[in-house]
């Protein structure tokens, strides 16, 4: 949760409501949190009977929005009105057209209602009208999407936030399997906790039984077993996801392929140290430090640094660069490259 949203939550908790409030952007999650406090913990469910005001900007009218918000609560000081979907709201004719409708009642805002305008989807223009008379007269959110490689940060933060530890590699999986939908990835962690409740830290064997990622074929076991030197092993999950193309597309394995062969190369500069301080230099939980180690044995640096520049090379291709071969093809060729 960034700073800005703690401070938005802090202070409806602490009742010191603005009389306006705008929350626009691409991420639904944050957006949805905010949505459900004002419909939900703003007022008692007796003041929300006559109170608590829901409005469609598909199906209102701009004055719809307004008569709303200046009528008076009723046995209440507060009502609360939400305008949702706001980037469809009609407004008039010429140049006072959806949200800048609203400028007139945004400038004299009622003292006893608390209007939320929720634009999902994307952000209002900062430079307009109406969005300078809101960060004036109330408080403006923006829920900016979370770029895919920020995914498995966030989990830990998540994680952290509820008191449920999740370590590096397992924030990784459950970026790779559940994709950058942070209400998806939220449901899944709350399923283990029902689940388990006792546990403290989610690991692979919960993952695995409670979310559904197979460890025998997990994307994160082949760059492993390539440099464990396991053939058997490899050649088994090469010709898995050659037949399972969709379990793990060619950019989401050389990403993966690529944090593997990373660690490996930064894995000969940490010997002599302690694991702790090893962890902490390749970004792991301890517990994996001497399978890093006994890796990097087996691949001497030279090595490594060759695996390296074949991703970058297999990265440029996968997109279509220079490249007319299928993913199959280009992900058999690159293993091969690997165990010469």
């Amino acid at each position: 949760m960034t700073a800005e949203l703690k401070k938005l939550f802090q202070s409806l908790q602490l009742r010191q409501f603005a009389p306006v409030y705008l929350i626009d952007g691409e991420e639904s999650y944050y957006l949805d949190l905010v949505t459900d406090f004002f419909e939900n913990k703003i007022l008692t469910p007796a003041e929300k009977d006559f109170n608590l005001i829901v409005l469609y900007g598909k199906d209102a009218e701009w004055s719809d929005v307004v008569n709303a918000c200046r009528r008076f609560p009723m046995f209440a000081e507060k009502q609360v009105v939400i305008l949702k979907d706001a980037a469809s709201l009609k407004g008039d004719s010429g140049e006072n057209k959806g949200l800048n409708s609203l400028i007139s009642y945004i400038d004299k805002p009622s003292p006893t209602t608390i209007f939320l305008i929720e634009h999902a989807g994307k952000k209002v223009d900062g430079k307009t009208r109406f969005s300078k008379r809101i960060k004036e007269k109330g408080f403006c959110f923006t829920s900016d999407k979370i770029k895919d490689d920020g995914i498995p940060q966030w989990i830990q933060a998540f994680g952290k936030e509820i008191g449920f530890h999740i370590g590096q590699r397992e924030s990784e999986m459950l970026a790779t399997f559940l994709g950058n939908d942070l209400q998806r990835i939220v449901n899944e962690i709350e399923k283990v906790r029902i689940n388990v409740p006792g546990e403290k830290e989610l690991t692979q064997h919960i993952i695995q039984k409670y979310i559904g990622i197979s460890k025998e074929y997990n994307v994160f076991e082949f760059p492993e077993a390539i440099t464990s030197g396991d053939r058997d092993k490899t050649y088994r999950m090469l010709a898995y996801f050659l037949a399972n193309s969709k379990a793990a597309p060619m950019p989401l394995l050389i990403g993966t392929f690529y944090s593997h062969f990373n660690r490996l190369y930064q894995a000969n500069f940490v010997r002599g140290k302690t694991d702790k301080e090893a962890a902490a230099a390749l970004g792991v939980s301890p517990y994996f430090v001497k399978n890093i180690v006994a890796s990097a044995q087996h691949w001497p640096l030279q090595k490594v640094e060759r695996c390296l520049l074949l991703l970058s090379k297999y990265s440029t291709m996968a997109v279509g660069i220079k490249n007319t071969a299928s993913d199959r093809e280009l992900l058999k060729e690159m293993v091969g490259q690997m165990l010469e």
